[in-house]
């Protein structure tokens, strides 16, 4: 997808197909809300910028995200009532018959701007006052039902939005794509992984396709320690939670062979069950070596962390947007950080779901699905 050649609609169509606001009640406060927060994140990246100017490296990337965002929210909106967006653009339009382009709306490319300058904050300003303009004077949102209001509402704020991007050394077409690969990698229309990391591996380096895990806790002094076993063999040191407060981190692995059956990537399942990709050394090395251990490790205590918070996600089906992008920041440059979002997240769900069946019964076995990608957890008997 190239910025310079995608045309508003298709934009739009594209967004629409990752729009879960309908799903969350179909009117439009929810996207006006969206479109709200995503304009005070602006204002709030130009503050943190004039604010910390030498410190704070990630203004460029952040504002392209959230230019990205409120576009996406701006589309759907319209999309609600009906409203195309190459419409709410016609101002711009340069030939009639043809598909009105990003490239149109900001012929001449400006330059990345290393700060904000006064003027981009004061076009935010507009932009923020346009969008308050959404709700009427109850603080209700606009009736998607009066589209001449409302797309009258949504030129002025598409106007101060491109403003904004010009001001801002941003282009919108770039911002709309980066929006469109990040929706798409949460909420894809075509749930399909990537394939499994180590097929063109031998047989014997491979992670079992599928494989049953028992794991089970025993009395050893006055500590309880928790035992690992495949195949009737022993795996792996006996674990304790390392805490001065009991929080059964010990059962902690749940969340390793959950990364190893759903995502197809654990360096810390390779190394307990030996099977490490000796025949590449660079593999072996990079991919399944210590520091690729020690990440995962990393993931798994910060997962931990978090979820520990929200009782361990019992009963969610999704997962905070950021909590996501931090873990996939966490493998930046290792094999799975080619592993969409969505995935993730149902790995981290799984994950979190065997370890509150542990941490209750204090036992059992993991059933892991390679081909499935899937793994399920069983009573295991005393």
């Amino acid at each position: 997808m190239d910025g310079s050649t995608l045309s508003l609609n298709e934009y739009q169509d594209l967004a629409v197909t990752t729009d879960r606001t309908r799903i969350k009640g179909g009117n439009l406060s929810l996207p006006i809300l969206g479109l709200f927060g995503e304009t005070g994140s602006l204002l709030s990246e130009v503050k943190k910028k004039q604010r910390d100017a030498k410190a704070y490296d990630s203004y460029e990337s952040g504002v392209i995200e959230e230019f990205g965002d409120a576009l996406w929210y701006l589309a759907v909106i319209a999309a609600h009532a009906n409203i195309r967006l190459e419409d709410i653009a016609e101002e711009y339009r340069t030939r009639s018959g043809e598909p009105l382009r990003f490239v149109n709306l900001q012929p001449q490319r400006s330059l990345n701007l290393a700060a904000p300058t006064t003027e981009f904050a004061r076009t935010l300003l507009k932009l923020a006052n346009s969008v308050g303009n959404l709700a009427n004077d109850d603080g209700e949102a606009i009736s998607p039902l009066d589209p001449v209001a409302l797309g009258v509402r949504l030129k002025i704020i598409f106007h101060n939005l491109i403003h904004a991007a010009t001001e801002a050394g941003v282009t919108l077409g770039d911002a709309a794509v980066y929006n469109i690969s990040k929706a798409q990698d949460r909420w894809p229309t075509d749930r399909r992984p990537p394939p499994l990391f180590d097929l063109d591996f031998p047989p014997e380096e491979q992670l079992p396709r599928q494989l049953e895990i028992q794991i089970f806790e025993r009395m050893s002094g006055s500590k309880q320690y928790v035992y690992q076993r495949c195949n009737g063999v022993n795996i792996g040191d006996r674990l304790t939670d390392n805490s001065v407060v009991e929080d059964f981190y010990r059962f902690h692995d749940a969340f390793h062979y959950a990364y190893a059956a759903v995502l197809g990537w654990s360096p810390v399942t390779r190394a307990l069950l030996k099977l490490k990709r000796k025949s590449k050394t660079k593999v072996d090395d990079g991919e399944d070596g210590a520091r690729a251990i020690i990440i995962e490790e990393g993931v798994a205590a910060y997962v931990f962390a978090r979820a520990k918070e929200h009782d361990f996600f019992d009963g969610r089906e999704e997962i905070d947007f950021n909590l996501l992008k931090t873990v996939r920041s966490f493998v930046q440059g290792f094999e799975s950080e080619r592993c969409p979002l969505w995935l993730w997240e149902e790995a981290i769900l799984k994950g979190n779901s065997a370890y509150r069946f542990l941490r209750q019964h204090r036992r059992g076995r993991l059933i892991l699905d390679l081909d499935k990608r899937d793994m399920i957890v069983q009573e295991l008997a005393p």
